[in-house]
């Protein structure tokens, strides 16, 4: 079956998707996306995906394309027609075509909506959890609004490619004072050698990951102990366990940074405990 994608008020052949040469988001990186999981044809933390997309919309002076309603219609239409029963919906909003000028164009401009869902393979995920995965460190060389979902992603593709080139799942992009910020599509996350559960704050000018936040409810509903405080590369290595979130990966253990193993080098019993009970709320409380 081919992909469909919602572009602009009309659901095409993903092949045939297009948007204007004069896109802001082409031209100027002008937008946000925002990501879902899909468990069972339903979005997992949906409330709060939705609420951070509005946000950055807010934040970069974009008006709301739609409704709440009719912008859930469009993500549950996209999902359905993609037939996607576990897998991921993206949507991605821009200030819109107009004639190419960096200030703002008028009020009138119309914002640009895409819509795309594909399938994701969960046997491979929960294999890639089962064994843990690599991460690799990286310089933090984005730009001061890291909170904001932007589209202008290149430092982060920059990160992932060093990633991938050195064998590795994920970069954890650490700062001019040596503390890890995020990864390059997620939050970074340690046990410590003293036990204790540690993931930076968002006050740091890190984006506000959802899972991130959806887990931390199930961090505290456990009484796992945990400080919400940044931690340098060195302690990274010297940790317990560590793991990542996203959307896209819920909670990966992993295993190694910069090719340092992490305790005894498989994934630890607090990851997987996590993993496990977020899965199930994700999918129990998915819309």
């Amino acid at each position: 079956m081919s992909r469909v994608a919602y572009v602009n008020g009309v659901y095409r052949p993903h092949r045939d998707a297009v948007v204007h040469v004069e896109d802001r988001g082409y031209q100027f990186a002008d937008g946000v996306y925002e990501v879902w999981s899909v468990f069972d044809g339903r979005l997992a933390d949906f409330d709060a995906h939705m609420t951070r997309l509005h946000r950055n919309l807010t934040e970069l002076r974009i008006r709301s394309p739609m409704t709440r309603d009719a912008l859930t219609q469009v993500l549950r239409e996209t999902v359905r027609r993609n037939r996607v029963r576990d897998g991921l919906v993206y949507i991605q909003v821009t200030r819109g075509t107009a004639r190419r000028d960096h200030v703002f164009p008028g009020e009138d401009t119309v914002p640009s909506v895409v819509v795309t869902a594909r399938p994701m393979d969960l046997r491979k995920a929960e294999a890639a959890a089962r064994k843990g995965v690599a991460v690799v460190t990286q310089p933090d060389i984005r730009w001061g609004r890291c909170d904001i979902k932007t589209v202008g992603l290149l430092p982060n593709v920059l990160a992932k490619q060093a990633a991938r080139e050195a064998g590795a799942a994920e970069a954890w992009m650490v700062d001019e004072m040596g503390l890890v910020t995020e990864g390059g599509s997620t939050n970074a996350w340690i046990v410590d050698e003293h036990g204790v559960l540690r993931t930076r704050d968002v006050q740091a000018n890190i984006l506000r990951g959802c899972t991130r936040a959806a887990l931390l409810d199930l961090v505290r509903e456990t009484g796992i102990t945990f400080d919400e405080r940044a931690f340098t590369v060195e302690e990274a290595k010297t940790a317990r366990e560590a793991f990542y979130t996203a959307a896209s990966a819920w909670v990966m253990p992993v295993t190694s940074v910069d090719g340092a193993k992490i305790g005894d080098g498989k994934p630890g019993e607090i990851t997987k405990r996590l993993r496990k009970l977020y899965l199930e709320r994700a999918r129990d409380e998915a819309i």
